[in-house]
């Protein structure tokens, strides 16, 4: 086979095949690549003078292998190679990597300081001559490290860091960050801070070559080389000095605004690619190294950090190995990235010029692809035949080409000059279903036409998981009606297989309903509900979205997949609004996918707001459908498939959709913005099939840099399950979907993509007039999101809450069908409520029936469930297995009877028997020969016969008295089934008396034939009767006394009211289902409302009472006495009014018992009311009172004048119903003590100034009384200037309040990178947040929470929308304890906004069990404490400034305690004996007390402390230990509780002691030093000290219990636990909250030991 060697000239390349990336480089000389990477200078150690690091080879291709390559056809190939044969000659030059010798200048010859041999060593300090950025920080000295890196500052122990991933706590330079071990002469680390010219020349020409518009001479240089080094390797497993070794280099170039670094990896320079970690455990792990960059933590939130950006560039085995081999400057081996600059650099940024290694392949024909982004694997690329023979056959003209299999069938475009879509003559399309087929003749139309064809039309619905994805390229098919036989294929209509509703109407949604056509049936929804009848959704409802994306996506040359991530999407129906978030998105993808707004858009499609005529894609199909969407991207032709498949809708009523998306996206840098422009796009719809093609525009900019546009081509179908038998002409032939306001973003911090898109649905044409017309159209009305907008005339408009809200369409709130009685479930079925709607789950032992509404049992006994040797008895909802004669056991294992236990037949008879002879007249069971009861059963006494079952229990109606015939019992030998709740209810009391009758007056519940609670259940002693509901609960109102005709059960059953709770509530608390004896019963008429008068059953009082069954006082006699007449409108003796009480206030002043002289009475009529004209008996002057007795303005009048018309009253004011609301409070009627009464003038307006009768305090009030702030003077003050207009009408707003705290927690001056919340105007929170004057942004809604992916660090604010979606969840409105599992021992940990409650299971810790205790919105709790005595939690609020409490009960809410005078309270600490609380304030450096409701509040110290943090207090001996951490002296210290004998306990030896706890069983402190990492202990009076354990990461806080320490951990964001007595780590909790845990603490059921 002939064999050419051949080189192509870069302008005569043809484009490469669809789909295929081929890179060919161009002819590069040796003089040419000499500009590549200039030598070393001369003299220079480690390098080769005129040896540039590259070599040209050969690459030799065989000529039959070009045309597939290029993706020509053969007979284009044949073409080529006849032309390569006369024209093309040379080769192709491909550069080498580098070599040891091609490496920066290093060694001792060049200065530079060589770091110590050791395992985990770092270099003192290197002073930069200028600061360096790194990110947009800017740093002064670097570290260098023998674990391969350098850091912006000294570094952790190498256990903190060396096994983690990236980011890192600290900046890291890492080139190759791994556990590597130069002792014993393994090798050198070399490193200085250079001005060198040649160096900094070669620095800078590597940086113009990578970045060529950049602007950057280097001022300085830092050089760091690994030479040689070794991995570590442990002692015990160590042979030898090992010979792997590895050679890297690390070089940072600066000058004053930028920062640049390069990696560089000689060709034989690694030799080792990962560490094993230290301790393994003899498990064979190794951990691949790690190379990128990390800014480590940044400070977040006052004392909160989180972690800095990153960027990762080899972190798995095979991206470590091919540092070497390929680079992304051009030269294999080298590595450049722009790392810092002074402003707003949060991203670093690769070089991107690509380079490849000359290595031939060892088998067959490697094809190298450029990469500039190492992380992923090449080997996709790698095309090696096992044979010579599957060579030639890969390339044969005879060989099938794979591409065509069944290519009568299907159409495959691989060439340029034929188009993506035939196009035919008329509309066509291709119904799922049915085998397509394309006429001959039609294959080679190629000129464009309207409408257009879809895509993929080839689905069969309803969609199946394993149906392969489309692929890049997508097939497509042209298809005319004609050429479709619809009597023919999968389906056939004719009128002996017509499917009819009778038969199929569950495929109806159950809010739908079937109708019958001639050739078979259709769904529709009901009014309220929109869909295609097999799927309804309420009409007006917010609609949400969940499923799964999957696929291979390739960004430039770099494939990633996505591997299942959610997808998830909420569309605020009422107007058209689409949000759609894609979490854990990879970074590379996360950018580039920004321009792929066609994902979110379906949503949009498919929920749009409709104009007139308009119809959204729901409507048509349902939530089963199959879209097909492929994007080709210009430039660049990229191209990518989308296919989403609608899956129905889940248990929650939300749609389900899968998205795979596969193909090639354009390459976007990180922290780039793309602008999508908003469009309009024309849907074509034909039966089962929408199309639609479109041409979009959108632009990529970045911060101070021109946008760049772009263009892509979208074509899409969408196929669906067509109702072909009803009414065809509802679906329109085209309509036009306007999407505006396109917004999308990537926010790398959470790997979330986000699509924002407002949707508009109308005829094809200008709709611009319909908008302008109505704000329903327009989308600018005030409707609630659920809520519909009903367009009226003109601009006017009506909200209507949404099908299954209720309200007046402003505020919309969920109506609980389940609850309101409103469900469509039957019998066996449980109701659940859903957000407009309802579900119905039937019950266990049952499924839903054909029809898909009622509920049917399950014939259990269909699967076999019993043992071989047993039967299986169906009953409703359950089953029972039952052992075969001769066999003994439950049912699910028998065995044959052998020398058998006595029955319980006969257990039963012979207990009976006493001495072996029966009682006298008592009931002895007959058993047989195998010990069962016979099935008819005989009283020998009285004669009465009666059957029973297996257990001997009676069969209802079976009993015949003596002389009558019995019952064949041989006959009711049937399965038996399981008795229900009635027969056992009735059971257990028919066998409660001795002789086995029911006992006398006892009520023995009636059961039917099915074994259910008859409807009208009757009392036989009593002759009272009732309706029951199914469970036998009583259904209120429904019993009729003896002798009254018995209420109709049939009837529908009244809601309950509170008369029937009451009395049930009662009822039903005894064990067996009757009241409590001595128990009060009320009783309730036949309507439900309380009798009037109510008598106790036991006592014989009796009372009346209102219509709320309050006791009216005055009112209850004694049994036996005459009883009060309830039905009386007048009461004998009712309570006295206001008005009799100031009359006789006034009347009995004197001793004598009479009216003062001259004191004013004031005049009541016959039912104590004021009379409207009060007169002055002495004086003679009248006026006009109102109904509290007030004088009215402007009405009194002189003895002798005339009377004012006192019979118009003006109605009362919000002042006067306010202050009238108190007054009647009193149970006298008079003002409750110590209550605010408001004070009126004489208007009824709220008086300015208002004060507080019992409590002195004054204030002043608006219009509305409400309080103005800072107008509250306390008592004795000089009251505030009430006549000052107040500086706003309003209260001072959330944000307001929030702010003003702040900024005194500050000091009054924040720094300029503090956070201070932003308000608008009116005191709402701003759409965007930052902090202080930083680029670190986000958006929150209107209650001031973050809106989860909104994140960004660009110097471009994010585009936060005036209105965002509602969260998934919606934010409590109160928080409320949930308890904790009951448990004998729980550790509480405070985390940000919650507190956790994990339970110890012995000293484990019960991960699965553990739970949020409580969530506190906008709060930092850090300090933490329990009260064992009341099963309290106590907390310290950092961000509110607060100490709170709450109950560990269900529902309990927090209680604040102290509010003023706190900055920072940390630890805190409780006195459960004392019955006090202590904390810390580490900005006022106080330490405090107060008893545990806030009260006796005192400073115990206020001086000589730093940074106090952590306290205790030990109960049992009345001793305080606290922590500072003053980093010039920290120290532990002691005192008693009362503040006396302050002394110090330890100051030697510590560091950051930011964990204090007490060791009850050795009486020591313990505490946990972050900075010495250790755990340590001491004796009170400082002997005894030990180490409990030295590798600690970064503890906060601790508590012991059970011979464990316990302690909150900053570096694993977990709880640990520690062994004291062997000193090991022994449990650790992770949350899946990953974020700082701060307090933490012991709750448990009872006080231990020392605690009190």
């Amino acid at each position: 086979m002939l064999h050419l060697s051949f080189s192509l000239n870069s302008s005569q390349m043809l484009p490469p095949a669809p789909g295929r990336s081929v890179s060919l480089s161009p002819p590069v000389t040796n003089q040419c690549a000499a500009k590549l990477l200039p030598p070393a200078p001369a003299g220079a150690a480690g390098s080769r003078r005129g040896s540039p690091p590259f070599r040209c080879s050969a690459l030799r291709v065989r000529l039959f292998l070009l045309p597939e390559l290029l993706g020509l056809p053969m007979d284009r190939g044949a073409m080529l190679t006849a032309a390569l044969l006369c024209c093309w000659s040379c080769t192709v030059c491909v550069v080498t990597a580098i070599r040891r010798t091609d490496l920066f200048p290093f060694g001792d010859l060049t200065g530079d300081l060589i770091l110590p041999e050791g395992d985990d060593e770092t270099s003192r300090a290197l002073t930069l001559p200028r600061p360096f950025y790194f990110f947009d920080s800017p740093f002064s000295q670097l570290y260098v490290a023998t674990n391969g890196i350098v850091s912006a500052q000294d570094l952790p122990m190498e256990k903190q860091y060396v096994d983690d991933g990236l980011p890192t706590d600290f900046p890291v330079v890492a080139p190759f960050l791994a556990d590597i071990d130069t002792s014993g002469g393994r090798g050198n680390i070399y490193y200085r801070v250079t001005e060198t010219p040649s160096v900094l020349n070669r620095f800078a020409q590597e940086v113009h070559r990578g970045f060529p518009d950049a602007k950057f001479t280097p001022t300085h240089a830092v050089v760091a080389t690994w030479e040689n080094v070794a991995a570590y390797e442990e002692q015990a497993r160590a042979t030898g000095t090992t010979n792997k070794v590895n050679t890297f280099q690390a070089v940072i170039g600066y000058d004053e605004t930028d920062s640049y670094v390069l990696f560089l990896y000689p060709e034989d320079g690694l030799n080792f690619y990962g560490t094993r970690p230290k301790e393994s455990y003899n498990v064979e792990i190794e951990f691949p190294a790690r190379v990128g960059f990390s800014r480590g933590e940044v400070s977040f939130f006052i004392i909160s950090k989180t972690d800095g950006p990153f960027y990762s560039i080899a972190q798995d085995e095979n991206s470590v190995k091919r540092l070497s081999q390929v680079g992304n400057t051009g030269i294999p081996g080298v590595w450049l990235f722009h790392t810092g600059k002074r402003f707003s650099f949060q991203e670093i940024i690769p070089a991107s010029i690509g380079g490849l290694l000359a290595v031939p392949p060892t088998a067959g024909y490697g094809l190298y692809l450029d990469s500039t982004t190492p992380e992923y694997e090449f080997d996709d690329y790698n095309f090696e035949p096992e044979s010579q023979e599957e060579v030639d056959a890969a390339v044969s003209p005879d060989s099938p080409n794979p591409r065509s299999e069944d290519s009568d069938r299907q159409l495959s475009y691989n060439r340029e000059d034929v188009p993506l879509t035939l196009e035919p003559v008329e509309r066509q399309y291709a119904p799922p279903g049915f085998p397509l087929t394309v006429p001959e003749g039609r294959t080679q139309r190629v000129e464009e036409q309207q409408p257009q064809l879809p895509l993929e039309v080839l689905d069969v619905y309803p969609p199946l998981r394993s149906n392969p994805s489309l692929s890049p390229g997508g097939h497509v098919v042209s298809v005319d009606e004609d050429d479709i036989d619809f009597d023919t294929g999968v389906i056939q209509y004719t009128t002996e297989n017509k499917e009819t509703c009778a038969r199929f109407q569950q495929q109806c949604s159950q809010n739908a309903f079937c109708s019958d056509y001639p050739t078979g049936f259709c769904c529709h929804c009901q009014p309220g509900f929109y869909g295609n009848g097999r799927h309804c959704l309420p009409d007006g409802a917010p609609q949400r979205v969940s499923g799964k994306v999957s696929g291979m996506v390739t960004v430039g040359s770099t494939p990633v997949e996505l591997d299942n991530i959610d997808l998830h999407a909420y569309i605020v129906v009422a107007d058209g609004r689409a949000y759609t978030a894609i979490s854990e998105v990879p970074e590379p993808v996360g950018w580039a996918m920004m321009s792929v707004s066609p994902v979110g858009e379906l949503f949009g499609w498919l929920f749009a707001l409709e104009l007139p005529n308009g119809q959204a894609g729901f409507k048509i199909t349902g939530a089963e459908f199959s879209r097909h969407a492929e994007v080709v991207f210009s430039p660049g032709n990229q191209r990518l498939s989308i296919t989403q498949t609608g899956r129905g809708l889940d248990e929650h009523n939300h749609l389900s959709v899968d998205t795979v998306i596969s193909g090639n996206v354009p390459f976007v840098p990180p922290g780039a913005e793309v602008t999508v422009k908003p469009f309009k796009e024309t849907y074509q719809y034909y039966p089962s099939v929408a199309t639609s093609s479109s041409v979009r525009e959108f632009s990529v900019g970045l911060p101070e840099k021109v946008s760049e546009s772009y263009t892509f081509h979208l074509k899409q179908n969408i196929t669906y399950r067509d109702c072909r038998h009803g009414n065809r002409a509802a679906t329109p032939e085209t309509l036009q979907i306007n999407m505006e306001r396109v917004f999308v973003m990537y926010v790398k911090e959470e790997r979330i993509l986000r699509y924002a898109i407002t949707n508009k649905i109308s005829p094809v044409g200008d709709s611009s007039e319909v908008e302008l017309l109505n704000p329903c159209y327009a989308g600018n009305h005030d409707c609630d999101t659920t809520a519909q907008c009903i367009p009226l005339e003109g601009q006017a408009f009506r909200c209507q809450c949404a099908t299954g809200y209720r309200g007046d369409g402003q505020n919309c709130y969920d109506i609980d069908e389940c609850a309101e009685g409103l469900s469509s479930c039957g019998d066996y079925s449980q109701c659940l409520n859903l957000p407009g709607t309802h579900r119905c789950q039937c019950q266990s032992g049952f499924e839903l029936g054909y029809e898909s509404r009622t509920c049917v049992d399950i014939d259990e006994c269909s699967s076999s469930p019993c043992h071989i040797s047993a039967r299986c008895v169906n009953a409703q909802g359950s089953f029972q297995c039952q052992c075969l004669p001769g066999f003994q056991g439950d049912g699910f294992l028998c065995s044959p009877q052998a020398d058998r236990l006595r029955s319980q037949c006969e257990q039963h008879r012979d207990s009976l028997q006493s001495g072996g002879q029966p009682s006298v007249g008592a009931y002895i069971p007959q058993c047989d020969s195998d010990g069962q009861y016979r099935p008819r059963q005989c009283h020998g006494s009285t004669g009465h016969c009666w059957c029973v079952d297996s257990r001997g229990q009676e069969k209802p109606g079976t009993r015949t008295p003596p002389g009558t015939a019995p019952q064949a019992c041989d006959s009711l030998d049937k399965p038996e089934h399981p008795k229900t709740q009635c027969e056992r209810h009735r059971d257990r009391v028919q066998t409660s008396s001795a002789d086995g009758f029911p006992l006398a007056g006892a009520y023995v519940p009636q059961c039917d034939e099915n074994g259910q609670y008859r409807q009208l259940q009757c009392h036989s002693s009593t002759g009272y009767c009732w309706c029951v509901d199914s469970q036998g609960e009583e259904r209120p109102g429904t019993r009729t006394p003896p002798g009254t005709p018995p209420t109709d059960c049939d009837k529908p059953e009244r809601p309950r009211t509170q008369c029937d709770h009451h009395r049930d509530s009662v009822q039903t608390t005894g064990p067996d289902g009757l009241p409590l004896l001595g128990a009060y019963v009320p009783q309730c008429d036949e309507n439900g409302l309380y009798v009037p008068q109510q008598c106790h059953g036991s006592t014989g009082y009796c009372w009346c009472v209102d219509d709320r069954g309050q006791e009216l006082p005055e009112t209850r006699t004694a049994p036996g006495a005459s009883r009060v007449d309830c039905s009386r409108t007048e009461e004998p003796e009712r309570r006295k009014t206001h008005c009799e009480h100031h009359r006789d206030s006034v009347q009995t002043t004197s001793p004598d018992g009479l009216t003062l002289s001259g004191a004013y009475v004031p005049q009541c009529d016959e039912n104590g009311l004021y009379v409207p004209q009060q007169c002055h008996g002495s004086t003679g002057y009248c006026w006009c009172v109102d109904s509290r007795g007030q004088e009215r303005a402007g009405t009194r009048t002189g003895p002798g004048s005339p009377h004012a018309d006192c019979r118009t009253e003006r109605p009362k004011t919000h002042c006067e119903h306010h202050r009238d609301g108190v007054q009647t409070t009193g149970p006298d009627g008079l003002p409750l003590l110590g209550v605010y009464v408001p004070q009126c003038d004489e208007n009824g307006l709220y008086v300015s100034q208002q004060c507080h009768g019992s409590t002195g305090h004054c204030w002043c009030v608006d219009s509305s009384g409400q309080e103005r702030a800072g107008t509250r003077t306390a008592p004795g003050a000089t009251p505030a200037d009430c006549r000052k207009p107040a500086p706003t009408s309003r209260a001072e707003s959330v944000c307001e309040r929030w702010r003003a705290s702040l900024i005194e927690h500050y000091g009054g001056s924040p720094d300029p990178q503090q956070y201070l919340p932003q308000c608008e105007p009116d005191g709402e929170f701003s759409p965007v947040q930052c902090y202080g004057e930083s680029t670190y942004c986000w958006c929150v809604d209107q209650e001031g929470r973050e809106v989860p992916g909104t994140r960004s660090h660009d110097a471009v604010k994010p585009a936060c929308l005036p209105s965002v979606a509602p969260p998934i969840v919606r934010p409590v409105t109160r928080p409320d304890v949930t308890p904790p599992a009951k448990t004998a021992v729980t550790l509480l940990y405070a985390q940000g906004q919650k507190i956790g409650a994990l339970p110890l299971n012995g000293s484990r810790l019960d991960a699965e069990r553990s739970k949020t205790l409580l969530t506190l919105h906008g709060s930092i709790v850090v300090g933490i404490a329990y009260d064992c005595k009341e099963n309290k939690v106590y907390w310290t609020d950092l961000s509110a400034r607060t100490i709170n409490r709450a109950s560990m009960a269900s529902g309990a809410e927090p209680e604040m305690l102290i509010n003023t005078k706190l900055v920072s309270p940390e630890g805190l600490a409780l006195d459960a004996k004392r019955r006090l609380m202590f904390w810390v304030d580490s900005n006022t450096d106080v330490i405090e007390s107060a008893s545990l409701d806030g009260s006796r509040r005192r400073t115990l110290f206020d001086s000589d402390l730093v940074n106090p943090r952590a306290i205790v207090v030990v109960s049992s001996t009345g001793s305080l230990y606290w922590t500072d951490w003053n980093r010039e002296a920290p120290k532990i210290e002691t005192s008693t509780v009362d503040g006396q004998g302050r002394r110090v306990v330890v100051s030697d030896g510590v560091g950051l002691p930011n964990a204090l706890t007490y060791d009850l069983s050795s009486g020591q402190i313990c505490w946990a030093d972050a900075g010495t990492k250790r755990l340590e202990c001491i004796s009170p009076n400082g002997s005894g000290r030990r180490v409990i354990n030295s590798d600690l990461n970064y503890p906060f806080s601790m508590v012991y219990h059970s011979n464990h320490f316990y302690f909150s951990d900053w570096r694993r964001d977990g709880v640990i636990a520690v062994d004291k007595d062997s000193s090991k780590f022994a449990d650790e909790y992770l949350p899946e909250q990953r974020s700082h845990l701060y307090g933490i603490t012991i709750a448990t059921t009872h006080c231990l030991p020392g605690s009190l």
